[in-house]
């Protein structure tokens, strides 16, 4: 990373802001301008602040994978675009080792995901000439893009809560973070908010079926090649979301749970054919097994992170072989550890400190919230309120595989960041909630 990029840079910030203000300028809720634009300013210190930190202070896949590989595709293509094109349509598993830059990475693109990666870097890098901070500033837009998507959709169910929203999706440390350079979580967090919006646009609002539906297509291909766990922990639960919120349109209480019951049921007999369906495509995450493979998951990532990192391994007390019982018996561990953990004293690095910091006060907050509220009537909000159905059951799905199948601090931290808008979302719902109803209590009316 050289003098050049830090020059450079500024240019691009200021191209990527016409670019976007050319699109706030069609939005006319002045607090969706105001939000858009601090988002758009928070990225691009991040991106910064990413970079230093990938090139100076922990060098890692970002940098030594897929960039040092998809710049190698990009270069490979500027001397002989004949020969080299087809590396960017190409299945990874077809990619020739010999034209690796670098030999270590041999092996590394047997696995889609991480040819993806490259892949796209490989794209962008014909508008950032190949320079690792501005492909990074690539990468945090098109993740901007989505969670802006993801930010849309959450204001326009709680307009009053724009400020808590924002704290969950656009402030959010290790979100914004860990989604402003390149790796896979980028893409993945920028194709969860386009999906959310293309669903809930065609399937609750009944509009631009079509456009849609190619939305849906393209991003949901490429969260499937990327991580399809994110995929299949999310979409059903936004599914039910979408039903429970088509049904309550309805008047007629009866007319109600027979027609959800009716949908539910029939998501559920279509979930199970689409599964069947892409079995190969689904391998280890198929229904049959998923245990196993989970647990097989959880010793892969062991294996390759001891060497580097063993002073960030945990153990979350209780031994996972793979069964569905011992599962169950670990559930709680490790929803604990993606939620909560690192614990301050557990962050040896600098990459957990910010995390261990965050995990600290989400802890809090949550039995804040439980305090204030009481475990009974939260558990009831939930139970009638289909956003925060969906949020939970979502986060604590995704946050159950991720704290079973990661053994180390410093994976931890970037895997689990999907999950934490939601989990922090329903939080502020069930707080609103308690709120308004405190408010309208018999009491509070009396002494107003």
């Amino acid at each position: 990373m050289g003098f050049v990029e830090f020059i450079l840079y500024p240019v691009y910030v200021a191209l990527f802001y016409f670019w976007f203000s050319a699109r706030r300028n069609k939005i006319e809720d002045p607090v969706l301008k105001f939000y858009h634009k601090q988002g758009f300013w928070i990225k691009v210190v991040a991106v910064l602040a990413f970079t230093i930190f990938n090139a100076l202070i922990s060098k890692g896949d970002s940098l030594y994978l897929y960039y040092t590989e998809g710049t190698n595709i990009y270069h490979m293509i500027l001397k002989d675009p004949g020969t080299h094109f087809k590396w960017l349509y190409l299945p990874g598993p077809e990619f020739d080792q010999t034209l690796l830059r670098n030999p270590f990475n041999q092996g590394y693109f047997r696995a889609e995901n991480n040819y993806m990666v490259a892949r796209v870097v490989a794209i962008v890098s014909f508008l950032s000439f190949g320079k690792y901070l501005i492909t990074n500033l690539f990468f945090g837009m098109i993740a901007f893009s989505g969670v802006w998507r993801l930010y849309r959709f959450f204001y326009e169910e709680y307009p009053h809560l724009h400020k808590q929203l924002a704290i969950a999706i656009l402030y959010l440390p290790t979100f914004v973070f860990w989604s402003s350079g390149i790796l896979k979580d980028p893409l993945c967090i920028s194709a969860l908010g386009w999906i959310t919006y293309a669903m809930y646009e065609a399937f609750y609002k009944k509009k631009d079926l079509l456009k849609n539906t190619i939305i849906l297509f393209l991003f949901g291909s490429l969260l499937a090649i990327l991580k399809v766990y994110i995929l299949i922990s999310y979409v059903p639960f936004f599914v039910l979301y979408l039903i429970l919120k088509n049904v309550n349109l309805l008047r007629n209480s009866l007319v109600k749970w027979a027609l959800g019951l009716v949908l539910i049921t029939g998501s559920i007999i279509a979930g199970q054919r689409v599964m069947a369906s892409f079995q190969e495509e689904l391998g280890s995450y198929a229904a049959e097994g998923i245990t196993e493979q989970m647990g097989k998951k959880r010793n892969s990532f062991r294996d390759q992170e001891a060497p580097g990192g063993g002073d960030s391994n945990f153990s979350l007390g209780v031994e996972f072989d793979g069964s569905l019982g011992s599962l169950l018996k670990l559930a709680p561990a490790a929803i604990i550890a993606t939620f909560y953990r690192p614990f301050i004293w557990e962050s040896r690095k600098v990459s957990t400190l910010l995390s261990s910091l965050e995990s600290m006060f989400i802890m809090l907050f949550t039995l804040y919230v439980l305090f204030r509220t009481g475990p009974l009537k939260s558990f009831n909000y939930l139970r009638k309120d289909p956003t925060i159905l969906y949020c939970v059951l979502f986060a604590l799905l995704f946050g159950l595989f991720v704290g079973a199948t990661t053994p180390n601090f410093g994976s931890l931290v970037r895997y689990k960041i999907p999950c934490m808008p939601f989990y922090l979302i329903a939080l502020f719902l069930i707080q609103d909630k308690g709120r308004q109803q405190k408010k309208n209590s018999p009491r509070v009316a009396e002494a107003a």
